[in-house]
């Protein structure tokens, strides 16, 4: 096993959990720059998306240069995909690989990948060594144009890498699995047994099936079971679902003997929960003004309006702020942004 950044780690981790839809770039920026956590994950997608030559999806993958250990997600259900998308990710630099075991989107689940993967193990198993065999190749020297990837994402990674000025260096990425506790009924400790068989560096386990989506509350006592499991092994596990404050990441870890806790929708609008600090209403204004900023510098072919609810998340816990933030859900420019909240301050 090849465990990369995470034998660096300190215990206990405290990461940004991996949200469709919310971890872009310009979100892990501010994060890391405000709550500086120990690891930050992306978006996940799509292998077989990025190998039938659609390389717009590779801008989930833009990131800062940042100390802070990043790591791509990615999801799907071909084996062979993930296998040469693995040459795209140590080629962009990032610290590690994480495979998606556990979305519960239908459209993802219908296909194979996501948490319909903890139905058929087997292939589990399969996508994670493959994914590592990726790894293996691109580092012993493998090139990326011997994967029979297409020449327009080929040339979106180099583009990439002249932006940033990257020049990564060849080396085995670390792979790790997030998942759930179950598909429709909890399976907890046969399915993680199943994944330690191939030693992925890290587990992070959300405390429900994908058949409660997000309804009901995170199940930590089979959180706590799964981290018995590995206990014994070179994996971690971290536990994910409703941690609301670092008060409560931290009781978690101890009660349930985790190594560590990623922490999802309560960052939503505050960066500063992982230094388990209050930020005051100019702190949040200008800080949503960066973020902004930050979106256009990082990804300026993404579309601006992505950002209306990050810039709702922002507004809480003030007079006004329900109508402050109906306003933000209709900006269109930053020059809306910037009028809306200047009118908030001198009020």
């Amino acid at each position: 096993m090849i465990k990369g950044f995470w034998e660096t780690l300190k215990k206990p981790i405290i990461g940004l959990s991996p949200m469709d839809g919310v971890t872009d770039a310009a979100f892990r920026f501010i994060v890391d720059k405000y709550g500086k956590p120990d690891i930050l994950f992306t978006e996940f997608t799509s292998v077989e998306g990025i190998t039938h030559g659609a390389h717009q999806l590779l801008e989930a993958f833009i990131h800062h240069v940042t100390p802070t250990p990043t790591v791509a997600q990615i999801f799907g259900s071909d084996p062979k995909a993930f296998y040469k998308v693995a040459f795209i990710l140590g080629e962009m630099g990032f610290d590690g690989i994480d495979i998606n075991m556990g979305c519960p989107d239908p459209h993802v689940a219908k296909k194979g990948g996501g948490a319909a993967l903890i139905l058929r193990p087997s292939l589990a198993q399969e996508i994670v060594r493959e994914t590592r065999r990726g790894t293996q190749d691109w580092a012993n020297g493998r090139k990326i144009g011997d994967t029979g990837l297409k020449n327009s994402v080929i040339d979106f990674v180099k583009d990439f890498q002249t932006k940033f000025s990257l020049q990564p260096t060849l080396r085995e990425l670390p792979v790790s699995v997030k998942t759930r506790i179950g598909y429709d009924k909890i399976v907890t400790a046969e399915w993680i047994q199943q994944l330690l068989e191939v030693e992925p560096v890290n587990i992070s386990l959300h405390g429900r099936t994908l058949k409660q989506l997000y309804s009901g509350n995170s199940d930590w006592e089979e959180i706590g079971k799964a981290s018995l499991l590995t206990k014994k092994t070179a994996t971690t596990l971290l536990g994910n679902g409703d941690i609301r404050s670092m008060e409560d990441a931290l009781h978690k870890i101890k009660t349930y003997g985790v190594d560590g806790v990623l922490i999802g929708r309560a960052a939503f609008g505050n960066p500063w929960i992982f230094k388990n600090e209050t930020a005051t209403l100019e702190q949040k204004f200008s800080t949503a003004l960066e973020h902004c900023a930050v979106f256009d510098e990082l990804t300026p072919k993404a579309h601006f309006l992505s950002l209306r609810k990050h810039l709702a998340w922002y507004c809480k816990g003030f007079d006004g702020a329900a109508e402050t933030r109906a306003k933000l859900l209709q900006i269109n420019t930053l020059k809306d942004v910037e009028q809306i909240l200047r009118n908030v301050t001198t009020e």
